[in-house]
């Protein structure tokens, strides 16, 4: 057999032959890390137009699913791109850390409050098992190469977005935009709570 490399007149290059991409992307990702790639990026940019895509936080309960996953991955290519285009594209991840789903797991785990734990004591176990889903789904975000501030995301159950909630809130009301009106209100009886419609098709 003849072999016909040594015919052939290509360029010489530092790029391996062979992708293996499943052995050299962590390597990849973890020098993105080490390097803060997002901060280098961010610096060179400084003083750019500035592109802001707003990301509505996920639930933070459970492992991300593709959903998530194509929700982040094109958002990310979307913010990427931009960044390309000479634009300080900032991305500051958050999560969702209330709402019925947390509440139900937490109660599957310790119980209901009032009846084996109090309501502080469900409260707190809540904010525990947000926290822990919240640390689980970053590191598989990052895994996906989505790009972002991920050492200070922006986080509901935080008492100064909370607090930054209720002024908003305040806002409202004093500028003359919340209406009282008659609508019916979706009520689940076991847990007893108002529903979203969201979480009735959930629960």
């Amino acid at each position: 057999m003849t072999d016909y490399k040594n015919t052939l007149n290509l360029p010489d290059t530092g790029f391996p032959m062979r992708g293996d991409l499943a052995k050299r992307e962590p390597g990849m990702l973890e020098r993105w890390y080490e390097q803060d790639l997002y901060g280098i990026i961010r610096q060179a940019r400084k003083g750019k137009k500035t592109f802001i895509l707003h990301d509505g936080p996920p639930y933070a309960n459970g492992s991300i699913h593709i959903g998530h996953s194509v929700n982040k991955i094109l958002k990310d290519i979307i913010i990427k791109s931009k960044g390309m285009m000479g634009y300080d594209s900032p991305y500051v991840p958050g999560w969702d850390c209330h709402g019925l789903p947390i509440e139900l797991k937490v109660e599957q785990l310790i119980g209901k409050p009032g009846e084996k734990v109090s309501s502080s004591e469900f409260r707190a176990a809540c904010r525990r098992y947000a926290a822990e889903q919240v640390e689980g789904q970053k590191k598989d975000f990052i895994r996906l190469g989505v790009l972002g501030d991920w050492e200070h995301p922006y986080l509901t159950m935080n008492f100064d977005t909370e607090a930054n909630i209720i002024r908003a809130l305040g806002k409202i009301i004093a500028n003359g935009h919340l209406h009282k009106g008659a609508k019916p209100v979706h009520w689940c009886i076991n847990c007893p709570s108002a529903l979203a419609e969201a979480e009735v098709e959930y629960y």
